[in-house]
């Protein structure tokens, strides 16, 4: 795909959402959602860094904050619900070298890749995500790396 700049048109009817991701400073607001989901009992998988917040679910078992966005799958690639990648997502999906079972995820500014996280994490799990010094933990992370 080289040449084939990355695109995003307006998606008609919106994708069911299987996902919601949040990067940067959403991240503590949806950990904090996640984690009280967890705690009620839905089922969830849960995927974090440094940077980013990916929880897979029901649609109705997904929590939600400001600023993350909901995903749902085109190709093979979590997507916006209500955006569509140009060229294809399935095509994205192997420029970016996704392995079968991997998770995949495309939203304007951000590709990223990794194993598909186990459902059922644990609600403490989050903790080092949420509240007071959050921000600065992150911080600190994505300088370790």
């Amino acid at each position: 795909m080289t040449g084939a700049p990355l695109r995003w048109e307006r998606r008609e009817p919106p994708l069911e959402p299987v996902a919601v991701l949040a990067l940067g400073d959403a991240v503590p607001a949806l950990a904090a959602a996640t984690r009280s989901r967890l705690a009620a009992g839905h089922r969830l998988a849960v995927a974090a860094d440094g940077t980013a917040l990916l929880v897979l679910g029901e649609a109705r078992d997904l929590p939600w904050a400001d600023g993350a966005r909901y995903l749902g799958v085109d190709g093979g690639v979590l997507v916006p619900t209500t955006a569509r990648p140009l060229p294809a997502a399935a095509l994205w999906r192997a420029a970016l070298g996704a392995a079968d079972g991997q998770v995949c995820v495309l939203v304007p500014g951000h590709a990223l890749v990794g194993d598909r996280p186990v459902t059922g994490c644990d609600p403490a799990g989050l903790d080092s995500l949420v509240g007071p010094g959050a921000t600065e933990r992150r911080a600190e992370y994505v300088r370790e790396r």
